[in-house]
C-alpha cells in the first residue's frame, strides 16, 4: 500500500519554534531539513509508493482553541512553514489537528498560493464537535465555500472513531470530502489525556475493527493511519483489516 511520509513538524511553526530557541531562519532550514529526512526515508525503499507530506501543526494547544487568528493573520503565520515545504520539493502540505474554521481557511489559502495541494485535518471533542464548538460538516463546508474547494480533501485526527462517527450523518454531502481518518488509540477525552500519566494504547484489533466500520459511513476514505497512543502494531492491523475489506 502507499505511504504518506510525514515530516516532524508539527511544532515546527513561529510560535512554538521561538520557545525552542529557533529564529525565523533557523525555523525555515529545520522545515527544509524535514523534507529532505521523508525523501531520503523514501530513497531507502524504492519500490514503495510514496508521498512526501510537510505538516503544519495549529498556532496554539492542540486540543484549546486560544487566541484566535483571522484567515489573514493565519495564513501569514503559517506562510514560512508552507514556503519552506514548497521550496523543498515537498508534494503535499496537511494541516493537522485544526481546532477552528479560520485557521483552516488561513492555511489553506497559503498553500494555494504556493500551488501546493493541501489536506485539512479537524479534531473532534467528545461531542464529535470541533474544539471551537463548530459541528463538523459545518467546518468542511465552511472551508470549502471559502477557498473555492481547493483542499485536496479532508481528515480527522487525534480523537478515537467513538468521538468521530456522530457527526458522519449518514448521507451528507460534505463526507465525500472525508478521505482520511488518523485515530487515537485511546476513548479517553482531550482533558483525560493531558493528565494522564501512562500511554493508553487501546486495543489494536479492536481500532481496526473501528475503522472497517469508518469504511461504511466515509464513502471515500482513502487514507489510515494512527495518532495518539497508536503504533506500528496498530497500523498493521489497520491495514490488514482495511484491505480486507
Amino acid at each position: 500500500m502507499p505511504l504518506v511520509l510525514d515530516t516532524p513538524t508539527w511544532r515546527a511553526s513561529l510560535d512554538w519554534g521561538h520557545r525552542a530557541g529557533y529564529e525565523v531562519d533557523d525555523l525555515a532550514v529545520v522545515n527544509s531539513r524535514a523534507v529532505a529526512f521523508v525523501r531520503d526515508l523514501a530513497a531507502a525503499r524504492p519500490a514503495a509508493r510514496t508521498v512526501l507530506n510537510g505538516v503544519i501543526g495549529p498556532r496554539g494547544d492542540g486540543y484549546v482553541v486560544g487566541t484566535l487568528m483571522t484567515p489573514a493573520e493565519a495564513e501569514r503565520y503559517h506562510s514560512l512553514q508552507v514556503r519552506a515545504f514548497a521550496d523543498a520539493g515537498a508534494e503535499l502540505v496537511s494541516a493537522v489537528t485544526m481546532t477552528y474554521v479560520d485557521g483552516a481557511i488561513g492555511i489553506a489559502r497559503a498553500a494555494r498560493g504556493r500551488e501546493l495541494p493541501v489536506v485539512i485535518s479537524f479534531t473532534v471533542e467528545t461531542d464529535s464537535r470541533l474544539p471551537s464548538g463548530a459541528d463538523l460538516g459545518t467546518a468542511v463546508t465552511a472551508v470549502d465555500a471559502v477557498t473555492d474547494g481547493y483542499p485536496a480533501y479532508f481528515m480527522v485526527n487525534c480523537a478515537h472513531p467513538s468521538r468521530m462517527t456522530p457527526a458522519f450523518a449518514a448521507g451528507a454531502p460534505w463526507l465525500e470530502r472525508v478521505m482520511g481518518v488518523r485515530a487515537n488509540a485511546s476513548r479517553l477525552s482531550h482533558a483525560e489525556l493531558d493528565e494522564a500519566e501512562e500511554l493508553d494504547r487501546g486495543e489494536p484489533a479492536e481500532l481496526a475493527h473501528e475503522y472497517v466500520a469508518l469504511r461504511q459511513v466515509l464513502p471515500q476514505l482513502r487514507v489510515v493511519g494512527g495518532c495518539c497512543g497508536t503504533d506500528h502494531e496498530h497500523i498493521e492491523k489497520i491495514t490488514a483489516a482495511v484491505r480486507a475489506a
